[in-house]
């Protein structure tokens, strides 16, 4: 399961409900006519199953300021991209903004208008570093981060305060118990809650996100320099699955088919002491769950280059063959001055430094410290930007890891890697 499969259906779980802006659409058929006519006040919002939660507010107070009507159509996350190929391929688009995932950019650039104008000096120092990159596509911004994410630490807080294992730990390994910040403090942890029937961690081998987020704390570009040259076969690529493989002796079997959902399950289930995992889980602990109330949140551990970690951002785009320009800028310009209603919705997300800094010392935003310090990360980095990355992750990188995890001999494995990426991007 893909981490953005994942994540949409967490938000709303695919299910359409009325919203009392204007007439909606919901599923893959759309409106029944296409963009309005130049100089309309109504725009057509295309998003994911997933993304009309977080920007029902956003239009709501669209309507209020800009006078801005907004029709809402839903699509299931495997449909999306065909939809948009095909509208894009034909120059005829039934929409005038486009919620897109950060891995679709680099293959519709072309079919993009800038939107410079709401890139301001003050609006490029509240998005997150590696986002404003992400965003600047040869020169020009195409798209506003409408929400993002990144994986931190969620532990057993009431476990790490337990006198008797802070007792052990500290004669054991020498230093105080504490949420973990390197490779090495998560290592041993993991090492010392793996006992009496529960695991330390997990390891995730059906998904890659999060080993490619240690190959970033080790120092080095996910699988592909700023040049297209593959890297994966490199030192800190090595390092990093050696690191992560190592942690399977304290995570449940069966590690190469753990995903995120079971992942989240083992620790919601109380059978990991500690899981690397997207930040919004926090606030999505059942409430019936045993270690509900008994969680804290940490940034993600760092390696030799920092902290570092793979944020999941979605972008607001506008279409160049639109006819409703005006209109659909007005919208992401409405999405980005409120952006911090999208905290308010079922996923909980934001994408602005000042929306989560608002939420951050409220009860309940525990997260939300750790996510900030985790995607402001001196190695924090957004994938590569080639149009073939959800096939290098589909058919090279989940097998290979699943391969690693299972026993494979690692440098075999990354060279065997980057034969297949180079013959994939040729």
């Amino acid at each position: 399961m893909s981490t953005r499969k994942f994540i949409s259906r967490l938000a709303i779980g695919g299910i359409c409900t009325a919203v009392a802006l204007s007439a909606s659409a919901c599923g893959a058929g759309g409106p029944a006519t296409p963009t309005g006519a130049a100089g309309t006040n109504t725009v057509n919002v295309l998003v994911e199953a997933g993304g009309r939660a977080e920007l029902t507010g956003v239009a709501e107070q669209c309507k209020k300021d800009a006078g801005v009507d907004v029709n809402f159509v839903e699509l299931p996350y495997d449909g999306m991209f065909n939809r948009l190929s095909s509208e894009f391929s034909s120059g005829n688009v039934s929409f005038d903004v486009a919620a897109l995932d950060s891995v679709w950019l680099p293959s519709f650039k072309d079919a993009l208008q800038p939107i410079d104008e709401i890139f301001t000096d003050e609006a490029k120092k509240d998005i997150f570093p590696a986002l404003a990159k992400e965003a600047n596509v040869d020169g020009h911004f195409i798209g506003l981060p409408a929400w993002t994410n990144a994986e931190i630490i969620l532990y057993r807080m009431d476990l790490f305060e337990d006198s008797k294992n802070k007792a052990d730990f500290q004669a054991k390994y020498g230093y105080e118990l504490a949420a973990p910040t390197t490779w090495k403090q998560y290592q041993d942890i993991s090492e010392f809650f793996t006992k009496d029937g529960m695991y330390g961690t997990d390891v995730k081998g059906g998904v890659e996100t999060e080993w490619l987020a240690h190959v970033l704390q080790a120092g080095s570009p996910m699988v592909l320099d700023e040049n297209n040259k593959v890297v994966i076969d490199n030192a800190a690529h090595k390092e990093a699955l050696d690191f992560y493989v190592g942690l399977a002796k304290y995570a449940p079997s069966g590690a190469a088919q753990v995903d995120w959902a079971a992942a989240q399950n083992l620790f919601n289930q109380g059978k990991t002491a500690m899981t690397r995992f997207w930040a919004h889980a926090y606030r999505q602990i059942p409430k019936d769950s045993p270690v509900a109330g008994k969680v804290g949140a940490a940034p993600m551990i760092a390696g030799s280059a920092g902290i570092g970690a793979v944020p999941g951002p979605w972008y607001l785009t506008v279409p160049k063959a639109t006819k409703n320009t005006e209109a659909a800028k007005k919208f992401v310009k409405c999405a980005y001055d409120h952006n911090s209603m999208g905290i308010e919705s079922s996923l909980g997300l934001a994408s602005r430094i000042s929306a989560f800094e608002k939420y951050q010392d409220k009860e309940g935003y525990e997260s939300f410290k750790p996510l900030i310090e985790t995607l402001n990360g001196e190695a924090t980095a957004t994938r590569p930007a080639t149009e073939k990355w959800q096939q290098i992750v589909d058919t090279v990188l989940v097998p290979m890891l699943q391969k690693a995890v299972a026993g494979g001999d690692s440098a075999i494995l990354l060279a065997d890697a980057k034969k297949q990426i180079e013959d994939l991007l040729k």
